[in-house]
This record gives structure tokens, sequence and C-alpha cells, in this order.
């Protein structure tokens, strides 16, 4: 199992919001819970939390027409300040955590994450997040192009499509983003 410094470590939640866990991952107990004990673990140990979240301006200014996000903009999802918008209760931010907001897929599109992460140190990314073919993805390839080192938690992502999650964890980000479980990233900040 990779290992890694817990002083230059960083624990991203990305997109586990009422309306992306409900739509897409048909609240999984299981997988909120371990990604709440991931969540308990990281902050017992000192290891900062960042939530990545994405959400719109009323009338969706920041989403083009016939683009990615318009059937997002078409169902009133993902709106600044809405139910759906919040981060889910089974994974709350507690005090010290940190919440980021972007405009796009990736943790780093319209977000001041890279600034976050610099001031605090970080460099190496342990991330989940859903869907594991659209944040998990993108952000992987930013941050191995900014040059951070990364692990994904590959219990904690889900998507949709359980072989292309597969192929993703096992195949294309394996060589960027080692894979762990939830278990074994809470083992390794307990020894």
């Amino acid at each position: 199992m990779p290992s890694f410094d817990r002083d230059r470590a960083a624990v991203l939640i990305m997109d586990y919001q009422n309306d992306v866990v409900l739509r897409f991952a048909q609240p999984d107990a299981g997988l909120l819970k371990r990604a709440a004990d991931v969540l308990d673990a990281a902050r017992q140990a000192g290891v900062p939390v960042i939530y990545v979240t994405i959400s719109f301006r009323e009338g969706y200014p920041e989403v083009p027409q016939g683009g990615l996000f318009d059937q997002v903009r078409a169902n009133g999802l993902l709106r600044e300040g809405t139910e759906g918008a919040a981060i889910h209760e089974a994974v709350a931010p507690q005090p010290g955590d940190v919440i980021v907001t972007k405009k796009r897929i990736g943790a780093a599109a319209g977000s001041d994450l890279e600034c976050i992460l610099r001031s605090k140190g970080r460099s190496h990314l342990v991330m989940f997040g859903i869907a594991t073919s659209g944040v998990v993805l993108s952000t992987a390839r930013w941050a191995m192009d900014a040059d951070y080192t990364m692990n994904i938690i590959s219990d904690c992502c889900f998507d949709r499509d359980a072989e292309v999650h597969r192929v993703l964890v096992e195949k294309v980000l394996a060589g960027m983003a080692p894979p762990i479980t939830a278990d074994q990233f809470i083992r390794q900040l307990r020894d």
C-alpha cells in the first residue's frame, strides 16, 4: 500500500451533495458510512479535510446553452443556497474543514482549491467523489499536471456504471493515483 506524509496530505471529498448523492448514488448507506469514517479519521490525525462542491447562481449564468450542464439547469439542480446543493448530512463539514466551490467537473475549475492547498503546504491529495468518471477523473488529471501526488479511496467513489468505475480506478488512474480502500487509509493514519 502506498504511504504518505500526513503533514503533506489533504483529503478531498468531492460532490457529496444532496442533488448528486440522491440522483446518482441512490443513497448507499455503506458508501456514506465509509466516507464519514475517512473524514473522522483524517480530522483526528490532523489531516485537513477539503470539501469540493459545485453550484450555480440563480438563472445559471455560468452554464452555456448546449453545454454539459444543460440537464442540471433544466432540472433546477445545484443552485446556490438550495437544499440540493448542500453537502449530504451523513458527511457534513465540521469546524476547521474547508469548502471550495467549483463551476465545472474538475475540482480546480473555477475554484480556489489550488490556493488553499498551496497555503496549507499540501502536496499529497487523498481523494474520493461522485462520480468516478466525472470529478474524480478530471481532478486526478489536473492534479497530475500540477505535480501533486495522489491516492484515490476507491470504495468511497461511485459511478453509475460499475465497470467504468473499475476500469478507471484499476487501470486508467492507478498509475497516477494508486487506489486504496477506506480501511487501508484509516489504518495507515492510526499507525
